[in-house]
C-alpha cells in the first residue's frame, strides 16, 4: 500500500550524506522510499559527494537501486513536476515525510501551504492528511523569519531536526556525526537501528 511507505525529499541545503545514509538505511530496513531530489540538491551532492546525478528520474532510480542493492519496486523517484505521483493526492499519502536536508526556502513554502512543486506539495498532502513530518534543516544562523517559520510548523505537529550531533559517544569520524543525526531520524520513523549507542547504555563505559 502506498500509505506504508516512507517519502524523502532532499532539497539543496548543505548535508546530503545526512540524505544519502537515510536513503540507505530506510531501504536496509526493508522500507518503500518515495524520493524526491530538487535540482539545487543535485548540484550540492555533485559538491558533496562522489555523485553527479542526471535529469531523469527513473535514471536516478537505477543509480540509487545499484547502489544501495534495494529490491525491485523498493524506490520510487520523482520529477519536480510529476503531479500524477501517488504523493500528490491526500488518498495515497506516505505514512511519513522526511526532506533532509531542508532549505530554508523549502521550509518556508511548507508553511505557508504553497505546493509549488511535487515536494511541497507531498509535504501540504502529508499534512492535511495528519501524518508525520520530519524537516531537517540545515542553516546557520537561523534568522528570526527561519524560527518563526519552526514555530508555526512545530505547532500543527512538524517535528523540526536541526543536524545538531551530540558528542557523548566520542565520535571519531565523520561518518559517526552523520550516523548520530539519522539514528535520531530512524527513531522519530520508528525503525530499529543500531547506530549509535543510546544514552546510559554499557557502550558509554
Amino acid at each position: 500500500m502506498e500509505t506504508d511507505k516512507v517519502t524523502l525529499a532532499m532539497t539543496g541545503a548543505s548535508g546530503m550524506p545526512y540524505g544519502l545514509r537515510l536513503l540507505e538505511l530506510l531501504l536496509d530496513a526493508g522500507e518503500s522510499v518515495h524520493l524526491l531530489i530538487s535540482s539545487p540538491a543535485r548540484l550540492v551532492l555533485e559538491q558533496e559527494t562522489d555523485l553527479r546525478l542526471p535529469n531523469r528520474p527513473l535514471e536516478i532510480q537505477a543509480i540509487f537501486e545499484q547502489r544501495f542493492g534495494s529490491r525491485p519496486g523498493q524506490l520510487q523517484v520523482f520529477g519536480k513536476e510529476d503531479w500524477s505521483a501517488p504523493i500528490a493526492s491526500g488518498s495515497a499519502a506516505s505514512r511519513a515525510m522526511v526532506v533532509c536536508p531542508c532549505t530554508s526556502g523549502t521550509l518556508a513554502s511548507i508553511a505557508a501551504g504553497a505546493s509549488r512543486n511535487l515536494i511541497e506539495r507531498a509535504a501540504d498532502v502529508v499534512l492535511k492528511e495528519r501524518r508525520q513530518l520530519i524537516l531537517v534543516p540545515r542553516e546557520m544562523p537561523y534568522s528570526a523569519l527561519h524560527l518563526e517559520n519552526m514555530l508555526k510548523l512545530a505547532r500543527i505537529g512538524v517535528v523540526i531536526m536541526p543536524p545538531n550531533p551530540g558528542f557523548y559517544h566520542r565520535p571519531k569520524t565523520v561518518q559517526d556525526l552523520v550516523d548520530f543525526v539519522v539514528a535520531r531520524i530512524l527513531d522519530h520513523l520508528n525503525i530499529p537501528h543500531e547506530l549509535v549507542p543510546r544514552w546510559g547504555s554499557d557502550a558509554h563505559d
